[in-house]
């Protein structure tokens, strides 16, 4: 079955492009170029994938990615930000928002659609090795259900820190640099700064609360899941 995108872009020949090329590469493809008729449409339509430009009128790109995020039906949506903004402090709020990755314009249309497909393969939770429930003390990890449960409460999560977590909880005791990190979390085409996978963690800690102490710094290193934590 052919991925679902929608494409949220201002410019109409960016927008116009990008439809084109994404069709005729097989995808199911919707776009718009207002943020709120836009995140009408993501509703509608439950892509897979949002190709979400950042300076949309309406509605800033940042506000319809926090409203995907924080919509229980539409936050398995994989979100790619497309913005001429390149600073460092943009992709953060990205990246803290949930958002997949993140790539700059001018782009060249073969680049985006190899990393369009390597989110969506990220994103894709029904591997037989994925099927295992992790069991860490009160933490639950369903990776068939896309769920993190702790003490019986419900951890919202983004893909990413989704799969951050599970990778760490799946070898615990073992410390992994933030390289590492990258490519199995998010990707070896990712867009790396030192603080990308600082920020998951951050995020990530937050929402566990109470059990925030599952995901330890390892000093010069990186991070871990706490060994001494019972299966």
């Amino acid at each position: 079955m052919s991925a679902k995108v929608v494409i949220l872009e201002d410019e109409p020949d960016i927008n116009e492009a990008l439809s084109h090329s994404l069709a005729k590469d097989g995808f199911k493809v919707w776009s718009e170029t207002d943020g709120e008729r836009g995140l009408e449409l993501v509703r509608e339509k439950g892509p897979d994938l949002v190709l979400l430009d950042l300076m949309l009128p309406g509605m800033e790109g940042t506000e319809v990615c926090r409203r995907i995020k924080g919509d229980p039906v539409l936050r398995s949506s994989c979100i790619i930000m497309l913005t001429a903004k390149g600073d460092e402090s943009d992709i953060l709020v990205g990246l803290e928002l949930g958002a997949d990755d993140y790539i700059t314009k001018p782009f060249k249309t073969r680049e985006l659609l190899a990393r369009i497909r390597a989110v969506l393969r990220r994103g894709d939770l029904r591997g037989e090795s994925d099927r295992d429930v992790l069991r860490r003390g009160g933490l639950v990890i369903d990776a068939l259900r896309h769920e993190v449960m702790y003490d019986g409460e419900l951890i919202v999560l983004t893909a990413t820190e989704f799969r951050l977590l599970r990778f760490l909880a799946a070898n615990p005791g073992r410390v992994f640099t933030r390289d590492q990190l990258l490519n199995q979390v998010i990707g070896e085409k990712a867009v790396v700064i030192d603080r990308n996978i600082d920020v998951h963690v951050r995020s990530v800690r937050r929402k566990l609360g109470a059990a925030h102490a599952f995901l330890e710094t390892v000093r010069g290193v990186g991070y871990r899941f706490a060994s001494s934590v019972g299966a």
